[in-house]
């Protein structure tokens, strides 16, 4: 059977549900083509239900610290709980239907299945054929990346998917990957009474943000009892009497009830049909231009791009492709790392590029690193502050190009450091602004005078401003 519209879009995760919603409030005929849950990871089993678990789970941390500071404090941890909310008050009981009513409600076209390019502007879904009269645009999203261990697929290994839909908690886990969400779901799992221990094979913790953000995390999961195992991959994996364990390069062997995989995700682009339009998608991303455009009636946005996997990086492309598909003059791309933020406890937000990514450019680079405890707001904070601000600084030009915030609200203090580093804010302008007093981002006011004066290495972490 042949269909027609405006628009076929193939996916319908966050960034695909966006860019749908805009098609149709403009007036547009769209088809969405969706074999799993309108909304994508990012409503259901990633973004918003880890928030809601990572919230529970520092909840019952800072009533730990309160002995320490307020008073006296006993919490009990209740998994049931915390699964009762995930269920009832975030992903609706993994039921899209509010998701399918919303979108049909506005006038899309919603087909259940896999869809694959035959030709230009043509989109095929089991057997049916869509033709578009404006565009398609691929928006499918990624998956997890399951690493070829020997016997990985025999032991009945979690992804972040069972850890979200997790009725009850295991007594033990092993986490494999120790990037965003191996940290994030080993501190949850752990602040609920798990005995976790995370795996990386690379040399640290959260791999690709600077290392004294990996040093600072990684003495917090530390301190909270968690095992942390890096720079020795796992090399095989077995179970045996109700136990997974795995083995590590250097001959460790790790014992558990579960195995979590959070290795990362990956894009199966080659099954999309793009070579029937002369683009070749096969080294696993869709190639897309500063309009996100894959070639004359086809974009495409989100992970399938390759671009960066952060649902806010979705969401900006959808703009950028509604604009384009509607007519309109879309925002400037930016071709400089985007903001991203990592909500273990410490949280680490970051921008831009990090001290090695910027000497690899060519860039003169001065550094200046400060502990958080070492500014005002951390010193009040007490227990929990730990933390650190490191900005990256193009010498030659006078501005930021990468910053991160390590600490208690981090990601929120990256706000004003993507504004500065995308924005090329001069360094002057910068410490010439009066920071609210006493704040976490005025130490970022604190880094740029130490700067200014000279101060080019860590300051002192044992500052304390009653002492002359």
């Amino acid at each position: 059977m042949e269909h027609e519209a405006d628009v076929v879009l193939v996916g319908v995760g966050t960034g695909g549900e966006d860019l749908a919603l805009r098609l149709l409030a403009a007036g547009l005929d769209v088809v969405g083509v969706e074999p799993n849950l309108i909304g994508g990871e990012c409503a259901y089993w990633a973004c918003l239900p880890s928030k809601l678990m990572i919230r529970a789970a520092n909840l019952l941390q800072e009533a730990r610290r309160v002995n320490k500071v307020a008073g006296t404090a006993e919490v009990t941890p209740d998994w049931g709980l915390l699964a009762t909310r995930l269920r009832q008050e975030v992903t609706g009981g993994w039921d899209d239907s509010t998701a399918v009513a919303r979108f049909e409600g506005r006038g899309g076209t919603l087909v259940r299945g896999y869809g694959r390019l035959a030709g230009p502007r043509t989109v095929t879904v089991d057997g049916d054929s869509y033709t578009a009269r404006r565009g398609v645009v691929f928006a499918t999203g990624s998956q997890p990346a399951i690493p070829p261990i020997p016997g990985l697929a025999d032991v009945g290994y979690w992804t972040t998917h069972d850890v979200i839909q997790a009725e009850t908690l295991p007594a033990s886990v092993i986490v494999l990957g120790g990037g965003t969400v191996g940290c994030e779901l080993g501190q949850v799992l752990a602040r609920f009474g798990a005995q976790v221990t995370i795996v990386e094979q690379r040399d640290r913790l959260l791999p690709a943000e600077e290392p004294e953000a990996s040093d600072v995390v990684a003495a917090a999961l530390s301190g909270e009892g968690i095992a942390v195992h890096a720079g020795s991959p796992v090399e095989n994996v077995s179970s045996a009497d109700g136990q997974i364990a795995a083995t590590t390069g250097d001959g460790t062997v790790l014992r558990a009830e579960r195995l979590l995989v959070a290795t990362g995700r990956v894009v199966d682009a080659g099954a999309l049909g793009l070579d029937t339009v002369g683009v070749d998608a096969s080294f696993g991303h869709v190639p897309i231009d500063a309009r996100c455009r894959v070639a004359e009636g086809v974009w495409a946005l989100g992970d399938v791009t390759g671009t960066a996997m952060f649902t806010h990086v979705a969401l900006h492309q959808a703009g950028i492709v509604a604009d384009d598909i509607l007519g309109l003059e879309p925002a400037p791309a930016d071709d400089r790392p985007p903001p991203r933020a990592t909500f273990t406890d410490p949280e680490v937000g970051a921008v831009g590029l990090t001290e090695e990514e910027a000497r690899a450019q060519g860039i003169t680079v001065d550094v200046v690193v400060k502990q958080v405890p070492a500014t005002f707001r951390g010193w009040l904070h007490g227990p929990g502050n730990a933390g650190v601000f490191k900005l990256v600084v193009d010498r030659n030009a006078g501005v930021l190009v990468g910053a991160t915030a390590v600490g208690p609200e981090a990601g929120e203090t990256l706000s004003m450091l993507a504004l500065a580093v995308h924005a090329r804010l001069p360094l002057g302008s910068l410490r010439s602004m009066i920071y609210a007093f006493p704040t976490f981002h005025g130490g970022v006011g604190e880094s740029i005078g130490a700067y200014a004066r000279g101060l080019v290495t860590v300051l002192d972490p044992d500052f304390d401003p009653l002492v002359p």
